[in-house]
């Protein structure tokens, strides 16, 4: 989900329509309808929208094309009112193809503060693709606005064609991530496999280790979690970390020493934790978020979770005490 100037809530269903809810009520028609492969992990997966939507109104979404071959796909529609106006479908970048295997695709996306598109792709559950700049998948990828790529990338000298695109590799799946605003903090949150849920500072370049191993590592030649958390049914442990943002509104309706923090959510076991900006201390905050799939804070100050346990938008506000 995301949030448009005015409130407005843009919310991916996996089953292929992107909705709207304004006002504190979700729409009956669609913004668009997607016909989308979404079985196992694949379908309508992320959506954003550029930084200059007020005037563009441009929404990007990712999402999982049938043909010619099974892909995923990063496309650009222009709202009109609550509606993607006709004929503004335009595709940005096309991904690698997908095998068999329907889980790993990833999907988050954020504009950086360098305008730059930074896309997060699943290695479609082949740890090997991780590690190679041979394809997309398992990397954080960075993009213009129109899909072309910027000269810049880390890789853009090692790598081929679209490929050039890689910003950072060793990842497993990173379902979601976040930018804090106003700055280039990126924490980039990768579901393990047997062991451990992590946290990743992203940075230019990186390599996060996957699929050489997952979790707290003292490899030279890999850059570590920032946070890590065990599998298991505690309330400090889960099996998928599938959700995070940084606590920085443009107007704070929690306390200011929110300000900086970093909320982030497991699916199974229901919790949502922060981890202080300033100590780096993790500490509960949520313990009834079931099924969360994202976090976000909207533009009052409140913090919102999209549960798929309860298919519904939920919001927790400061009551002070």
């Amino acid at each position: 989900m995301t949030f448009a100037p005015g409130g407005r809530i843009f919310v991916a269903q996996q089953g292929g329509n992107l909705r709207v809810v304004k006002d504190g009520r979700l729409l009956p028609r669609p913004f668009v309808s997607l016909n989308v492969d979404s079985r196992g992990e694949r379908g309508l997966l992320g959506v954003t929208l550029d930084p200059d939507f007020a005037d563009n109104r441009y929404v990007y979404v990712y999402h999982t094309v049938k043909s010619p071959r099974v892909h995923n796909r990063v496309t650009r529609f222009t709202a009109f009112g609550d509606r993607a106006a006709a004929g503004s479908r335009r595709t940005i970048l096309d991904l690698d193809n997908l095998s068999a295997r329907t889980n790993h695709n990833g999907g988050a996306m954020h504009f950086g503060t360098d305008g730059k598109l930074y896309v997060a792709v699943g290695e479609n559950a082949e740890a090997s693709n991780a590690q190679t700049l041979r394809n997309l998948k398992g990397k954080m990828l960075r993009i213009n606005k129109d899909g072309t790529i910027p000269a810049d990338n880390p890789f853009y000298g090692a790598a081929a064609g679209k490929n050039r695109a890689i910003w950072a590799r060793g990842l497993r799946n990173p379902f979601s991530f976040a930018i804090q605003r106003g700055t280039t903090k990126m924490f980039i949150n990768d579901v393990g496999q047997r062991t451990w849920e992590e946290i990743n500072r992203g940075a230019r370049g990186a390599n996060y280790g996957w699929p050489r191993h997952e979790g707290p590592e003292s490899d030279p030649n890999t850059q570590g979690p920032l946070f890590a958390y065990r599998h298991g049914n505690t309330s400090a442990t889960g099996c998928a970390i599938t959700g995070g943002t940084f606590y920085a509104p443009a107007r704070n309706q929690f306390p200011q020493s929110y300000v900086g923090d970093y909320f982030f959510a497991d699916f199974c076991n229901g919790w949502i934790r922060k981890r202080d900006a300033q100590t780096g201390r993790v500490t509960p905050f949520a313990t009834t978020a079931g099924g969360t799939v994202d976090l976000d804070v909207g533009p009052a100050g409140s913090l919102y979770y999209l549960s798929r346990g309860t298919n519904s938008i939920n919001i927790i506000r400061y009551r002070g005490g």
